[in-house]
């Protein structure tokens, strides 16, 4: 892959509105969902073993390793107050073709679509993806809550990417009622999306809290951008996003202010070149600096205008 990269250690507002307008032409963020608790994730390997604790296929009994543990609050007093001025800012960056998908749960969707209502324009919303996944406890006082809502925004409506004829698809359900080229080439994904959660132990995971599926993020970056086009996630967690655009040979610019994010990145992007690291030491896999003083932005990323 060609291109500049950008993983930055900081305060996501202030290192967002040190950059250019215009110059992003996808957006991406999962924030954190408020649900009032600490979320936390500690990394689990298994390994085939006869003395293992735990059963699993074909009766093979395995044991179990824990790693480290990562976590951050997701508590806010006031959460459309704090996601307001950095919705505002995305806007900004958008290039007048770019899109936006803001990736929450039930507890908040509908406040946020308001929010965003009022600062990309009602008929500038395109869809509410659904992302549905079978996976975790089951309550038994209320239907189980087992989906994420995706909202996707254009700058402009009337113009944005969206490339139909490169986003992979499914099966049909029911094959023999389509024609066997049909059949062959499988359907557009609809706006319900069904794909399991990232499993602790498993081979994506990386340990960290709240970690998003790659083929969710590689979905999003080939509907809505191209070869070439730069990609921001400004909560950017274990870095899924920037690793789906590494992958489709995007540029991407990361933003985090956790420490065990950067350190999951760091794991994530072990020997590539073509990263700049701003607020973490690479070379020693620690933070260079704190995340309230990132460094100078203006140094290491295009100035705003």
């Amino acid at each position: 892959m060609s291109g500049e990269n950008f993983i930055y250690f900081g305060d996501n507002l202030e290192i967002l509105s040190s950059m250019e307008s215009n110059s992003v032409d996808l957006v991406y963020i999962d924030p954190p969902f408020n649900t009032g608790k600490i979320q936390s994730r500690t990394q689990i390997t298994t390994k085939q073993d006869i003395h293992g604790d735990r059963v699993g296929f074909k009766g093979l009994t395995y044991k179990t390793t824990k790693g480290a543990t990562t976590s951050y609050s997701d508590k806010f007093g006031d959460y459309l107050g704090f996601l307001e001025p950095r919705l505002r800012e995305a806007y900004r960056l958008l290039t007048p073709t770019g899109s936006f998908y803001f990736h929450i749960d039930y507890r908040e969707v509908h406040y946020c679509k308001v929010l965003l209502d009022e600062i990309f324009g009602r008929e500038s919303f395109l869809n509410e993806i659904i992302w549905a996944y079978d996976y975790g406890a089951r309550t038994k006082k209320k239907w189980p809550a087992k989906h994420d809502n995706i909202l996707l925004y254009a700058k402009d409506p009337s113009r944005y990417t969206f490339n139909v004829e490169d986003i992979d698809r499914i099966p049909y359900m029911a094959p023999g009622l389509v024609g066997l080229e049909k059949a062959a080439k499988g359907k557009l994904p609809t706006d319900t999306w069904w794909q399991t959660i990232v499993p602790p132990g498993g081979k994506e995971s990386t340990g960290y809290a709240t970690q998003k599926p790659l083929a969710i993020l590689k979905r999003i970056v080939t509907a809505s951008s191209n070869i070439g086009d730069t990609v921001l996630d400004f909560f950017a967690g274990s870095g899924t996003t920037g690793l789906a655009a590494f992958e489709l040979a995007r540029k991407f610019i990361l933003i985090d202010n956790n420490e065990g994010a950067m350190l999951a990145m760091d794991q994530r992007f072990p020997n590539q070149k073509n990263i700049h690291w701003i607020g973490f030491d690479k070379e020693n896999h620690r933070l260079s600096t704190s995340p309230k003083n990132p460094g100078n932005v203006n140094e290491q990323s295009p100035e705003r205008k």
